[in-house]
């Protein structure tokens, strides 16, 4: 049988979870926007804008998957 979570337990996955939310949007935009670049030997800019996207894409599926799933 689950065990439902209490109330301070709840809340704070829920915190941990839009932390994780928020620091993956902001890589992934900040690699879009050339802020944070891979090394040459990576792929450089280019590489590092289609990784920001990948990140930004699968974080907003993350989020319907989340809230779909409650």
């Amino acid at each position: 049988m689950a065990k439902k979570e209490k109330g301070l337990t709840r809340i704070m996955n829920f915190v941990t979870w839009l932390a994780g939310v928020l620091v993956s949007l902001s890589v992934g935009f900040s690699m879009i926007g050339g802020v944070l670049i891979l090394p040459t030997w990576l792929g450089g800019e280019i590489m590092a804008t289609i990784t920001g996207w990948i990140v930004v894409i699968s974080v907003f599926v993350g989020i319907v998957t989340a809230i779909f799933n409650k």
